[in-house]
């Protein structure tokens, strides 16, 4: 085979590589927990606090094929009208994402890549109100995809360009 025919092959097969996703890294991007009325709030006579929850993704492009991700979560518990604790957590990844469709990209940005680091956001949260005196917060499992959907319906509302 002559070179410019080896070159036309590997650009033959680098076209038909199928779409590609991996996590270069993860981290912890901010992290801060509030115990703002201890001891009081961790009387073991307490009902357990009612907690509300925030979540948010965003996606930024770095390079053509790398992205960075964050999941920020927001938790805060209260009993009664005091507040028990508040976590913010920004929790970050860095992808790379290849060979995906255009208008599938923000999908993979908004959906999956979220949905692939959740479970160790999860855990960062889990441990760290374990480690502030609180029974460990167990968080659900979080639907991006439905979380995707109502902020596209939200956008597509007239008023909200």
């Amino acid at each position: 085979m002559a070179e410019n025919e080896v070159e036309e092959a590997a650009g033959a097969e680098a076209e038909n590589e199928g779409p590609m996703l991996s996590i270069i890294t993860q981290y912890i991007k901010d992290l801060s927990f509030e115990n703002p009325n201890a001891p009081a709030s961790l009387n073991p006579e307490l009902p357990a606090p009612a907690v509300e929850l925030g979540v948010n993704v965003q996606a930024k492009a770095l390079t053509e094929e790398n992205y960075e991700i964050e999941l920020r979560i927001q938790v805060t518990a209260k009993h009664g009208e005091e507040t028990a604790f508040l976590v913010e957590l920004v929790y970050g990844g860095m992808f790379f994402l290849k060979n995906f469709p255009a208008d599938a990209m923000e999908v993979m940005c908004m959906i999956e890549c979220p949905r692939l680091i959740f479970p160790f956001a999860r855990r960062v949260i889990s441990d760290v109100t374990r480690d502030g005196g609180f029974s460990p917060l167990q968080l659900d499992p979080i639907d991006f995809a439905g979380l995707f959907a109502a902020h596209k319906a939200q956008q597509a509302e007239p008023g909200n360009a």
